[in-house]
């Protein structure tokens, strides 16, 4: 896997974590079929308004809808974005802007052709250049049939680019009130902006810090008063920077937005997440359990530093646990920055198609003592199960699973410190270790996570720090 597989898989690896190889800038293509998804989720919503159409050829388009039958509104009608005044220093050049509404295709989707309803109203929300780049933002009504939405179209080409040089680059729904765009590379650096309501204060941050308290801390960039408008430039960075933004409404409303877009990483430089024999050596110099599968092992470390934004230069890292789970390979591996908090991850599979069952956030403090257990999704699907598997460290001596309002339930150790219990897949628990007449460590079990977008600490369901 190359640097770049963050920014291919940021959305679409909501569960499973699967490492494949990544064409050169992906987003384009992968804004598209994220687009198309939408959009066909659209259709199905209207499917009862759909079948007002005389013929199949009216729905896909291909056969031109009168003027009076009347469409549908699915998405955008009552978007935000529809009273919003234009803003940046190209909204005042009408010739340009004219151009660029010429420059608005209809987008081609398997459900069939969603025509541009009408350029004149095409609302452009922004227009500027902005370092080397000319950047528009325009709010599009389409309609295919009777179903019309309206979207937030992203427009990029390169300083001062004519109207005809400008090109689609991505697209958002535009019932979210916040647009953003990025473009960065390790070598150069690059930009990100941030569009939000009139009067709102953008907050635009990079990178992450995990405080040894089991907290997660933003590094802010950039802050934007009240305009609406965040632009920042970002530093160059080895790994994915993480970008993302707060604003605060004029009402006082906190939207909490991640900023997504195209980052490539260097192609001519070894990669920051892969392990050196040197680090393998000292991630088993403490094991006392079975050998593991070095090549697979390594896949596990390089997704962990890939997830949480780290490099082999910035981390230790400890193999807790190895064994098998569903008939592969299985790791629970601690990651820990120097100076801040440790990040737990549990994997199971092979180098080239693993699945990331655990990632947590933990206070540095006792880190390596706690129990921890994580639960399990139904191999190959996305059904939560009732099985948690566990882990306690060397010499824990009683282990047990308590459910809230239940009575705690011991679980059997094997000589590694690893088993297994059943719980229900919405219950709430804790596991708790003790060794000898050592302290008693507890630490909650955390739920399944749907959102993989954000580092560990991001969610509450990552962390275990309130």
């Amino acid at each position: 896997m190359t640097p770049r597989i963050e920014s291919a898989l940021r959305e679409t690896l909501e569960r499973e974590a699967y490492g494949v190889p990544v064409p050169e800038d992906p987003w384009p293509g992968f804004a598209r079929r994220r687009g198309a998804r939408r959009r066909a989720r659209r259709v199905r919503v209207a499917v009862v308004a759909a079948m007002l159409a005389a013929a199949v050829g009216i729905q896909t388009n291909l056969v031109p809808l009168p003027g009076w039958v009347p469409a549908v509104p699915v998405s955008g009608v009552w978007s935000t974005w529809n009273e919003e005044p234009p803003r940046g220093a190209l909204t005042a050049d009408r010739a340009w802007l004219a151009g660029l509404r010429r420059q608005v295709a209809d987008v081609e989707d398997p459900e069939g052709v969603w025509r541009v309803l009408d350029r004149d109203a095409i609302r452009i929300v922004y227009a500027d250049d902005v370092g080397p780049h000319r950047l528009a933002l325009l709010l599009v009504p389409l309609r295919l049939g009777v179903v019309t939405v309206s979207e937030l179209f992203w427009y990029h080409g390169p300083a001062g680019a004519a109207a005809g040089q400008m090109t689609q680059s991505s697209s958002s729904d535009s019932d979210s009130p916040v647009a953003s765009w990025m473009r960065v590379d390790a070598a150069t650096g690059g930009v990100a902006v941030v569009v939000a309501p009139v009067g709102s204060t953008v907050t635009i941050g990079s990178g992450v810090d995990y405080r040894p308290s089991g907290t997660l801390a933003r590094r802010q960039v950039v802050v934007s008063q009240a305009s609406g408008i965040g632009v920042a430039s970002i530093a160059p960075t080895p790994v994915d920077p993480g970008i993302t933004a707060e604003v605060t409404t004029s009402d006082g409303d906190l939207i909490r937005h991640g900023v997504s877009g195209s980052w490539s990483g260097a192609t001519d430089t070894v990669d920051p997440h892969a392990s050196t024999e040197a680090m393998m050596t000292t991630v088993l110099s403490d094991f006392a359990g079975p050998a593991p599968d070095r090549d697979i092992l390594r896949a596990f470390v390089g997704w962990a530093l890939r997830d949480s934004r780290l490099t082999v230069r910035d981390v230790s890292v400890r193999l807790r646990w190895w064994g098998t789970v569903n008939g592969q390979a299985a790791a629970l591996l601690t990651v820990r920055p120097e100076g801040g908090g440790v990040l737990a991850y549990a994997f199971h599979g092979t180098p080239r198609s693993m699945r990331l069952d655990l990632r947590l956030l933990l206070p540095a403090d006792g880190a390596d003592e706690r129990p921890l257990a994580w639960r399990l999704r139904a191999e190959g699907r996305d059904d939560a199960t009732d099985r948690v598997l566990v882990v306690a460290a060397a010499g824990a001596t009683a282990v047990s699973l308590t459910p809230h309002g239940a009575a705690a339930v011991a679980v059997r150790l094997d000589p590694f410190g690893f088993g297994e219990a059943t719980l229900p897949p919405d219950a709430a628990a804790t596991v708790t270790a003790r060794a000898g007449d050592g302290p008693v460590l507890t630490t909650p079990v955390p739920p399944l996570e749907n959102n993989l977008s954000g580092p560990p600490g991001d969610t509450p369901a990552t962390r275990i720090v309130p």
